[in-house]
């Protein structure tokens, strides 16, 4: 959860990188609250309403984790926008985020694995 929170305050942080872990934790938790939404939206007109904003909400926080993401591999973060393209475009997006952080530091700052971890 914590992973999560660091996103949120890093709310428009488009520039810098972003570990596997941090990606990685910040979807798997959008993905529980938003199914968990959507499930309760089904019974209550109402919570369809506060999904719409709990989804426009983290939208901006998803991007830029994405592109901090990108940037850990050394990727600008323009190649989000590959994922646009379907199936092929999904698959390729997919393998630049699963693939390791470049080592050391790189044009877009120094390497997160090494930086002090969230608590």
């Amino acid at each position: 959860m914590n992973w999560y929170l660091a996103v949120l305050k890093n709310y428009a942080g488009f520039s810098g990188r972003a570990r596997r872990t941090e990606y990685w934790m910040f979807v798997l938790v959008n993905f529980v609250i938003s199914a968990v939404l959507n499930i309760l939206a089904t019974w209550a007109k109402a919570f369809s309403i506060i999904d719409l904003i709990y989804a426009l909400a983290v939208l901006i926080p998803a991007i830029a984790v994405g592109v901090r993401r990108l940037h850990d591999t050394g990727r600008t973060g323009w190649w989000l926008l590959i994922g646009l393209i379907p199936i092929i475009g999904t698959i390729i997006l997919l393998v630049f985020l699963v693939t390791d952080g470049q080592p050391g530091d790189n044009q877009y700052g120094p390497n997160p694995k090494y930086a002090t971890a969230v608590a």
